[in-house]
């Protein structure tokens, strides 16, 4: 007797599994940089990051970086120093300074012109330097360091500038009351005949703001700074730094003996800086000369 026996079942393929590229198998078009994004600095709490904290910057350094690039290409340290600072007196005068904008801007011009592309974009390098070096601590001679640091002093006028720790011990000691003569006369000046480049002047407006502050009062209203040079070179790095630092004033370039700053004197020699144009101190100037036309006439009366 014949059985029908069934045929077996075909046992079924298994999948054959694609094979899996490993990542570090893939290989990256030569043209795109390889990107590493660095793990955060962990903390000694288990389970918290923290953020490693910005490298302080050394202005002082960068400035004097820059500045020496300058220099190596051929030019004299206080020729490139001279240019630097009158190129930057002239372009933070010339916005406000209308009076005088024909004469600095041709002498800006002519000034600039002496370098080549790549020294002239290191200039405002420097400026920048200035900028943030005296945004980060106002309280500081910041060109005047420089100044003495690239020992350009002269010799000739004996140049050599107050540390600035003692122009602060001496605004300190001097400045009494400065509150007081403000809601008295609505400002107080501070004058300096012999400026150098500004530490005495910087300290003393500091030291009027600190007071100023504890009455809630703005030291950028109720401080005139009045300052003079023989040497145009530091008296502009006057300039430049009462400029930077919103303070109301002016600078005169000439001898204090035999040039001193009068009613009636040409206007020259004389920087003043862009918080002096502004709307308080404006109206100032008219108030006063209103007052001087008024007296003028009573004395002919």
């Amino acid at each position: 007797m014949l059985f029908w026996k069934p045929k077996p079942k075909k046992k079924a393929k298994k999948p054959t599994a694609k094979r899996q590229i490993a990542p570090s198998a893939i290989e990256l078009p030569k043209d795109i940089p390889h990107i590493t994004i660095p793990k955060p600095e962990k903390s000694a709490v288990k389970g918290s990051t923290v953020t490693q904290a910005k490298k302080p910057r050394h202005y002082q350094k960068e400035f004097l970086t820059t500045f020496k690039q300058i220099a190596s290409a051929g030019y004299r340290s206080f020729e490139v120093w001279n240019d630097f600072v009158v190129m930057a007196a002239c372009a933070l005068s010339n916005p406000v300074d209308k009076t005088h904008f024909e004469e600095r801007e041709k002498r800006y011009l002519k000034i600039i012109r002496k370098y080549r592309k790549k020294e002239q974009a290191l200039f405002p390098e420097l400026l920048a330097h200035t900028v943030m070096a005296l945004e980060e601590n106002p309280e500081q001679d910041f060109l005047g360091s420089m100044y003495m640091e690239l020992d350009l002093g002269s010799k000739r006028l004996q140049q050599i500038f107050t540390p600035y720790h003692i122009c602060q011990l001496m605004a300190t000691i001097t400045m009494e009351n400065v509150v007081e003569q403000v809601k008295e006369h609505g400002y107080i000046s501070v004058n300096d005949p012999c400026c150098g480049g500004g530490a005495t002047l910087i300290a003393g407006v500091n030291e009027a703001r600190k007071q100023l502050e504890k009455a809630n009062l703005n030291h950028q209203n109720h401080v005139l700074v009045v300052a003079q040079d023989i040497d145009e070179c530091v008296a502009l790095m006057c300039y430049i730094q009462l400029s930077l630092l919103g303070v109301a004033g002016y600078v005169k370039v000439g001898n204090s003996l035999t040039e001193p700053m009068t009613t009636g004197d040409k206007l020259d020699h004389y920087w003043f800086t862009p918080m002096y144009f502004s709307n308080i101190w404006t109206m100032r100037r008219i108030f006063r000369g209103f007052d001087a036309l008024m007296n003028e006439k009573g004395d002919k009366l």
